[in-house]
């Protein structure tokens, strides 16, 4: 017998997602096949990931995030989603007298503090960005303490430079001159993406300086998003804070508010630079809610 589950379709700059409340589903249910069925734009309901909400003994509530490819990850645009629904859920505290309504998010990387504004905007904690390899992870020589303008040989084509760190996921930012087209994007992406150095793989940030940054106006970097266990996505958030991370380690902006546009829109980053916490702020919304048919 065919049973009825409910879920929330949202999106945060274009990162769509599926979002299921673990309370409306048995507790038998598999997240990751869940996830390679739902995800898919063709047979699915379709979208970047999929978000479960669920309790939590340390948190207001708690964020599982799991790829297409059913593989679980850190998301930093999820994060913003599952604040908006908790807040609508209203399971966050404040948000009087035009103030934001906070709380905590429990993620595969630990509490997350979110704050939600009733115009839309959400700013998360996102931690402190990890630069040593062994927090990446990825197998480099010993001595190197920081993949930054490192060297990447791929097969056939010759060798890039990168600069990588995790922000909760593993990036691995390529800076350029202009974007890249469709061509080259889709020949390299994956090949980084599950280049060995990255045992855990990799997403790739394809960045640009689209302005330096002064005392009128910040830093504005511009990307395209290659994200593993997905493939190009409209925006990332971890990878807004990695772009932004990178960028202010090498000194290419000045200040420590950084914008990150991509394809689906624009988040505002402050980092303060090395050993500081990062902070991501951006909309999230719900596009529209429905039912899963599925078995008993």
């Amino acid at each position: 017998m065919n049973a009825k589950y409910p879920f929330t379709k949202m999106q945060a700059v274009g990162n769509d997602f599926v979002v299921l409340e673990s309370a409306s589903w048995p507790e038998t249910a598999d997240w990751a096949v869940l996830a390679i069925r739902l995800c898919d734009r063709n047979f699915g309901v379709g979208g970047d990931g999929l978000l479960v909400m669920g309790p939590s003994e340390v948190a207001e509530v708690r964020m599982r995030m799991f790829n297409p490819d059913g593989t679980e990850d850190m998301c930093g645009n999820g994060l913003r989603c599952i604040a908006r629904l908790s807040y609508q859920r209203g399971l966050f505290g404040g948000g009087g007298a035009g103030g934001p309504a906070e709380g905590f998010v429990e993620t595969l990387v630990g509490l997350r503090k979110v704050a939600v504004r009733e115009e839309g905007t959400i700013t998360a904690a996102m931690g402190v960005p990890e630069f040593e390899p062994t927090q990446l992870p990825a197998s480099v020589p010993p001595g190197i303490q920081k993949i930054r303008d490192y060297p990447l040989s791929l097969e056939g084509y010759g060798e890039i430079r990168i600069s990588a760190v995790n922000t909760g996921s593993t990036h691995s930012v390529l800076w350029c001159d202009a974007l890249p087209e469709d061509g080259h994007f889709f020949a390299l992406s994956p090949r980084i993406e599950n280049h060995p150095v990255f045992p855990e793989r990799t997403s790739v940030l394809w960045a640009r300086v689209a302005h330096k940054g002064d005392a009128g106006s910040p830093a504005l970097l511009e990307l395209r998003i290659w994200e593993r266990g997905a493939g190009e996505t409209l925006g990332c958030g971890t990878g807004a804070c990695a772009a932004a991370a990178v960028a202010v380690a090498e000194n290419r902006v000045e200040g420590d508010s950084v914008l990150v546009r991509s394809k689906g829109g624009t988040l505002q980053i402050h980092t303060r630079g090395a050993g500081h916490a990062i902070t991501m702020a951006g909309p999230a919304e719900v596009v529209f809610t429905g039912f899963i048919t599925a078995d008993d």
